[in-house]
């Protein structure tokens, strides 16, 4: 991928990183490294992860985050946080788990193409994008992807996989 890299200690830990951080470490006890996504290519995301495979070898947890489908003309407060989610954002829920769960990597990257609802799903990729990045983390081992968080969250997918 090439490139330079720059580090900004101003900047604070974006959204997409203080999540599901605050999450799984509240008392903000561990390091952290947040990378910006370089490119939306979904090729050239995974060869990145690859590349990260190494820090995964030696223990550094990988965490990527986005949400599984990522519609905001879908987001209906009144509907409140459970409400029944559209159709495409269900279609693509079960296209995403079903390819996960078969490792059907060539699919998963070519996901304009082959999911349902691609594009009403995800009108813009950025929130589905870091999934190439752990997927390519992830390849060559043997683990199977495990769906650890699943359910809609004011119709958006928030389904999440360990790797």
């Amino acid at each position: 991928m090439g490139g330079s890299v720059q580090q900004d200690p101003g900047r604070g830990l974006d959204h997409g990183a203080y999540v599901p951080l605050v999450e799984l470490f509240p008392e903000a006890d561990v390091p952290v490294l947040q990378l910006s996504l370089p490119t939306l290519d979904p090729r050239k995301l995974y060869a990145l992860g690859e590349r990260l495979a190494e820090l995964r070898d030696e223990g550094t947890l990988i965490v990527t985050s986005g949400f599984t489908t990522h519609n905001l003309r879908w987001f209906h407060p009144q509907d409140g946080p459970n409400g029944t989610p559209p159709t495409a954002s269900s279609e693509f829920d079960h296209w995403a788990a079903e390819a996960l769960a078969a490792r059907d990597i060539e699919g998963i990257l070519d996901f304009e193409r082959t999911a349902p609802a691609a594009h009403e799903a995800h009108p813009r990729t950025e929130h589905w994008a870091p999934l190439y990045v752990a997927l390519g983390a992830a390849a060559g081992t043997n683990h199977e992807s495990e769906s650890v968080i699943d359910g809609f969250w004011y119709g958006l997918s928030k389904r999440s996989w360990q790797f």
